[in-house]
């Protein structure tokens, strides 16, 4: 039976976070199975049709695009509703590193259509390099840079203007508004993964990450998929 959760692991900035009542983690638990179904089917369907007909050339950046959302959202749950332990401080640290691979790997399939192009090359260095740098210290040091980790998570995510211009002549205008769209509602989840003591806070914030997930999902799908039709 779910019990309140009396973890006090830190937060991603660094703070030791509240007991979740039962209520809030049961929603917390629905938002992210929700999104996993989501990730799973539409993934599976998206890894299909652009091995087979659309986007084979792009296809191994779409396993590891797929691969870092699903890995992302499992690891958040399971982090999320296991109960206070050893276990659950390990899977804190995983829980905060895989927002950054998932990041990267969020980037991955775009950057791929861009081909071995300076602009294309430069970014998929700087965004996996800067990832990789992010996972470390959540690794090796995760009770450190907690506020910083914060600031790295939007610096990346948002390093994509540098190559807006690039990006916008390579991909479909839908493509760009779904990318804008994402990046705007993980930006503005933020302020609920912030805001502590609020009720229900962790799963509103859970709820940005997998609206902000799904919106690149679709735009991976309108850019890989449908405007390749």
């Amino acid at each position: 039976m779910m019990t309140t959760s009396t973890a006090q692991t830190e937060t991603a900035v660094g703070r030791l976070r509240r007991p979740y009542s039962t209520a809030e983690l049961v929603v917390d638990a629905a938002v992210h199975i929700l999104g996993l179904i989501v990730a799973v089917a539409a993934g599976s369907v998206l890894l299909a049709l652009a091995l087979l007909h659309t986007a084979p050339e792009e296809f191994p950046a779409l396993i590891v695009y797929v691969s870092t959302l699903v890995v992302v959202l499992g690891v958040s749950l399971a982090f999320n509703l296991w109960p206070d332990s050893a276990v659950k401080h390990y899977l804190a640290r995983l829980d905060q590193a895989a927002i950054f691979l998932f990041i990267a790997g969020s980037y991955t399939p775009f950057l791929a259509v861009l081909g071995g192009s300076s602009a294309g090359v430069m970014m998929m260095s700087l965004v996996w390099g800067a990832s990789l740098v992010g996972v470390a210290l959540k690794l090796i040091v995760p009770e450190r840079f907690g506020r910083v980790a914060i600031v790295l998570y939007l610096a990346i995510g948002w390093s994509g203007v540098l190559v807006f211009q690039a990006l916008g002549q390579a991909l479909p205008a839908s493509t760009l508004w779904l990318l804008l769209a994402g990046g705007i509602t993980y930006s503005a989840g933020i302020v609920f993964h912030l805001w502590e003591k609020l009720k229900f806070q962790n799963a509103l914030w859970h709820v940005f990450v997998v609206g902000g997930a799904s919106l690149h999902l679709w735009a991976v799908i309108d850019c890989m998929v449908i405007a390749r039709l």
